[in-house]
C-alpha cells in the first residue's frame, strides 16, 4: 500500500507483514546471532519440543521403545528386536521450524547397535546429526552405552560448520519396578570451527523411573546444559488393552506441557503428540515405530 503527500513529493511505503512470516524472520535472526557470535561459549543442540514424550520411556523396564536410546544409549541394550522409528514435529506450527528424528536398533550377540538421524530447519538454515551407538549389558542390573555423532549446520549465504563428538550413558535396574540412569553429552570437544570459539554445549542428565504396574509408569530427569539453568522433564504413561496408550509430561524450562496417544497393531505403532509452549503455542508431532524381527 502506498500513500503520497502533495505538493512535496514524498512517498511512504507501508508493508503489512504476515505474523507467520514475522515469526520465521525472528527465528532466522536469532539463529544467525547465535551462530555468528563466536564469543559465546556454547551452542545448544536443537531438540524436539516434545522431548518428554520421546525420551522418558528410557527409565521404564516394561514400556521402553526404540527412541529410548536417543535419550540414553544404555537403553539400547534392552531392545530385543530389530526396530525402527521416525518422529516428525512442526515446532510452533511453522514449517521452517520442523524437527525430524529417525532411530533404528539391531540386537546382536556381542551387544546392540543403533543409528540415530536428526534434522531441524529448512533450506536457508538447517542442522543435522548422524550418530552411531553401541550398548550392552554388563550385568543383569546394569546397562552401558556410547554413541559417536557427526553434527553440522548449514547457512547457504554464510557457510557451513561441523563437529564430531560423543555421548555415554548408564542405566541401573535397582528392582523390577525402579530404574535410574545417568547420561553425559559432549563432555569434551565438539568444536564447530577451527578457531575453537564456537562449540556444542555439554549436557548432563540424571533420571529415574517407576513401573507402578504392568500398564503404568512414571519417569523424571534433571538436565544441566552448559550455560543454561537446570531443567526438569517429567512424564507418565498408561497402557490399556495392550493396543492403546496415553502419555503426558512437562518441561520446567519453558513451563510447557504436552501429551499424546498411540495405537499399535501387529508389529507397528502410531502415535500423535502435541506440546504446548505458553508464549509460542502448540507443536504437533507424529511417531511411527516398526518392530521388524524378534530376537531369537
Amino acid at each position: 500500500m502506498y500513500s503520497c503527500f502533495f505538493p512535496v513529493k514524498i512517498c511512504v511505503k507501508i508493508v503489512f507483514v504476515n505474523p507467520e512470516v514475522l515469526k520465521t524472520k525472528i527465528f532466522l535472526i536469532a539463529a544467525l546471532f547465535i551462530l555468528l557470535n563466536f564469543q559465546s561459549l556454547a551452542q545448544s543442540l536443537r531438540y524436539a519440543v516434545s522431548v518428554p514424550y520421546l525420551s522418558l520411556s528410557t527409565y521404564s523396564n516394561r514400556q521402553a521403545d526404540v527412541f529410548a536410546f536417543t535419550n540414553n544409549q544404555a537403553a539400547l541394550a534392552s531392545i530385543s528386536s530389530v526396530s525402527a522409528g521416525i518422529y516428525g514435529e512442526r515446532r510452533f506450527m511453522l514449517a521452517e521450524n520442523s524437527v525430524y528424528t529417525v532411530a533404528a536398533a539391531m540386537p546382536t550377540s556381542k551387544g546392540n547397535i543403533g543409528i540415530q538421524l536428526n534434522y531441524a530447519g529448512f533450506s536457508n538454515y538447517n542442522e543435522s546429526r548422524i550418530g552411531l551407538a553401541y550398548a550392552r549389558k554388563l550385568a543383569r542390573t546394569v546397562n552401558i552405552g556410547i554413541q559417536f555423532n557427526y553434527f553440522g549446520y548449514r547457512i547457504p549465504v554464510y557457510g557451513n560448520a561441523s563437529a564430531i563428538n560423543f555421548e555415554i550413558g548408564a542405566l541401573f535396574h535397582f528392582t523390577e519396578k525402579i530404574s535410574g540412569g545417568i547420561h553425559i553429552y559432549n563432555p569434551v570437544g565438539g568444536k564447530l570451527r577451527k578457531s575453537g570459539e564456537e562449540k556444542l554445549a555439554a549436557c548432563y542428565k540424571i533420571g529415574a523411573g517407576y513401573d507402578a504396574s504392568e500398564n503404568f509408569c512414571v519417569s523424571a530427569e534433571i538436565i544441566k546444559e552448559e550455560d543454561k539453568p537446570v531443567n526438569v522433564n517429567a512424564g507418565i504413561q498408561y497402557q490399556f488393552k495392550k493396543q492403546f496408550f496415553v502419555r503426558a509430561g512437562f518441561i520446567s524450562e519453558t513451563s510447557g506441557g504436552g501429551g499424546g496417544a498411540g495405537v499399535s497393531w501387529k508389529n507397528f505403532r502410531l502415535d500423535v503428540a502435541v506440546n504446548y509452549h505458553p508464549q509460542l503455542g502448540i507443536s504437533p508431532g507424529i511417531v511411527l515405530i516398526a518392530n521388524l524381527k524378534r530376537k531369537k
